[in-house]
């Protein structure tokens, strides 16, 4: 099978962990070793979050004052690298020698119109409490809102609309080398006026955008790896109950928590609407068995079922 694996940031960098080298290495040394035996097995395609990293670069970026801090687009071009290489590296020291792997950069195309522009959601970079969240918003203004019980900065998060390096992916698919590529939904870029492609002050989702891409290379089937075993009806409530098998049907009628469900929600309802094939929500741990539909959330479009995009108007 061809699979998409798309890594959470919470897989590789765990929530109120400090972000350090040190410790996103450790937890990509633990992805490397439960995405091996699917790199033995299938044609592996991974991709990854950056929102921790991302918005660590950009404070990093902020506090040298001699030059003006660099963009989100070329911070994310060096998140997409930096946790590449990582991935890279750790797998490498899992797999046998002779098995190829690849870092692409990855370009994402994204509408200048889109209306994600006027609302910020995308949230980037360590969480703070109130106070000081909404006091770095008054000193560099930024938008802040709640994530949790903590706050966060947020960005626009445009819908993808196209993956650049398409071709030299499959060409490196179709040789049998693993792909890390489409790092944090990609690097952010659009056309301008006079059709010249130049960098957006923007985070694209990466399920999303690891959506788009899992089409667009004809995988097989679509995982989201989190730190959720699977997508829960009444999270943090007793009631809370995790979901097997289900269809866009099954979850339309539901809310999911907008900065971190709701996205894989979405994005896996897509996927198996315009490809007929799954995806599936759940925890790193599990991916072994969520290939074989034995763990986590698998989505799946009906036999019946009109393809709806339910706001996901992407190419």
């Amino acid at each position: 099978m061809r699979i998409v694996v798309a890594l959470g940031g919470n897989a590789l960098l765990r929530r109120g962990e400090a972000m350090t080298a040190e410790n996103q290495r450790a937890n990509v040394r633990i992805a490397a070793e439960a995405l091996a035996p699917l790199a033995a097995e299938h044609e592996l395609l991974i991709s990854h979050g950056n929102g921790p990293q991302v918005g660590l670069l950009a404070l990093q970026a902020d506090a040298y004052k001699e030059v003006e801090a660099y963009p989100l687009d070329v911070l994310g071009a060096q998140s997409e690298g930096m946790i590449g290489y990582m991935i890279e590296q750790e797998l490498g020291n899992v797999l046998p020698y002779e098995q190829p792997l690849a870092t692409l950069l990855t370009m994402i195309e994204v509408d200048p119109d889109d209306p994600a522009f006027q609302n910020p959601s995308k949230p980037i970079g360590p969480l703070y409490s109130e106070k000081k969240a909404k006091a770095l918003a008054q000193e560099k203004g930024w938008t802040v809102k709640p994530d949790g019980k903590k706050w966060r900065r947020v960005v626009p998060s445009p819908l993808p609309q196209h993956v650049f390096q398409l071709r030299p992916i499959k060409w490196l698919l179709d040789k049998g080398c693993v792909v890390i590529c489409t790092g944090g939904g990609g690097i952010p870029t659009m056309y301008d006026e006079h059709h010249r492609l130049r960098g957006a002050e923007v985070v694209i989702d990466k399920d999303f955008a690891s959506a788009l891409l899992a089409r667009e290379i004809g995988a097989d089937l679509y995982i989201m790896a989190t730190d959720a075993d699977a997508v829960y009806l009444d999270w943090g409530t007793p009631a809370a109950r995790p979901l097997g098998q289900v269809t866009y049907d099954d979850l339309k009628s539901h809310d999911f928590a907008a900065g971190s469900m709701l996205p894989k929600v979405l994005a896996a309802c897509w996927f198996a609407q315009v490809t007929g094939r799954r995806a599936a929500i759940g925890s790193l741990v599990d991916v072994q068995r969520m290939v074989a539909g034995e763990a986590g959330t698998n989505i799946t479009k009906a036999p019946d079922e009109p393809q709806e995009l339910f706001g996901t108007p992407m190419r």
